[in-house]
């Protein structure tokens, strides 16, 4: 049995704030390159451009890359074999206050629903946690900012809607949403499983390398046809037309009742951030 201290963790997790807040993973930052030259309009050229050289600054100057810092969600992989000195959940909390207190970076989170006080540090973090094999512990932490979430939606869909109907309700999300997601975007899927299942399902489809392909083959081959007709939308760059609305669609799928088929669209911004790290 190993053990880790949970001062460790809330260490990691501050870190991971300041990081995933200022600095875009290489994939993205290709990405964006790369809808640079698909781009056909010129004002979507231009967003580009200036997106390209927010991510620089932001990087350059250890700034945030955008003053929507988010809710902070943390997924949790925890070794079965790993016992932990300490609270987990309170380190996290306490990782999340500091990072984004040393980070500069706003607090967006509420108290209570209702009666909207901002908490002043970003706390509580949303947690998943799930118990894998092994004696390490991951830690992914993914600020999900308002904009995009916002633009997000599920639909308990019939199984007689079938793949079709799953593509009906992808397109409409992402049409609905038009400039208010901040595209281009990142489009998570999840079909399956049960209400709540299908919802974290398309959260951790955005934790995937940008543009990998899903595992299953019916779920890779919706990703491609979906990110096709997603970008002949023409929506575009931040909205203002042009063929590059999303960067990349990916798809996540589970067992689900016979009776059932959940589909969840969870959008990400042009400014997919998450940050991990192993203990």
């Amino acid at each position: 049995m190993r053990t880790i201290a949970a001062e460790e963790i809330t260490a990691v997790v501050a870190r991971l704030c300041r990081e995933a807040n200022v600095a875009l993973e290489e994939g993205v930052l290709r990405a964006l390159a790369e809808a640079r030259e698909q781009e056909e309009s010129p004002q979507g050229r231009d967003v580009l451009d200036k997106l390209l050289a927010n991510a620089r600054l932001a990087r350059e100057e250890g700034m945030p890359l955008c003053q929507d810092t988010g809710v902070a969600v943390v997924f949790l992989e925890v070794g079965q074999d790993l016992h932990i000195a300490g609270d987990l959940e309170a380190a996290v909390h306490e990782g999340i206050r500091q990072g984004y207190r040393e980070g500069y970076l706003r607090a967006s989170v509420v108290r209570h629903p209702l009666d909207r006080v901002n908490t002043g540090d970003n706390t509580p973090a949303v947690i998943h946690c799930r118990i894998v094999p092994g004696d390490r512990l991951k830690i992914t932490v993914a600020p999900k900012g308002a904009g995009s979430e916002n633009m997000s939606a599920l639909r308990m869909l019939k199984p007689a809607d079938g793949v079709e109907g799953v593509k009906r309700f992808v397109l409409e999300v992402v049409e609905k949403a038009g400039p208010n997601a901040c595209p281009p975007l990142v489009v998570g899927v999840g079909i399956g499983g049960t209400m709540e299942k299908a919802a974290l399902l398309a959260k951790e489809a955005l934790l995937r390398s940008l543009g990998s392909r899903a595992a299953d083959p019916l779920a890779a081959a919706l990703e491609e046809e979906l990110l096709a007709a997603i970008n002949c939308l023409g929506i575009g760059p931040l909205g203002l037309g042009g063929r590059v609305t999303a960067l990349a669609v990916h798809v996540e799928v589970y067992p689900c009742h016979i009776a059932s088929l959940p589909v969840a669209v969870n959008l990400n911004c042009h400014v997919a951030r998450h940050r991990s790290a192993e203990l």
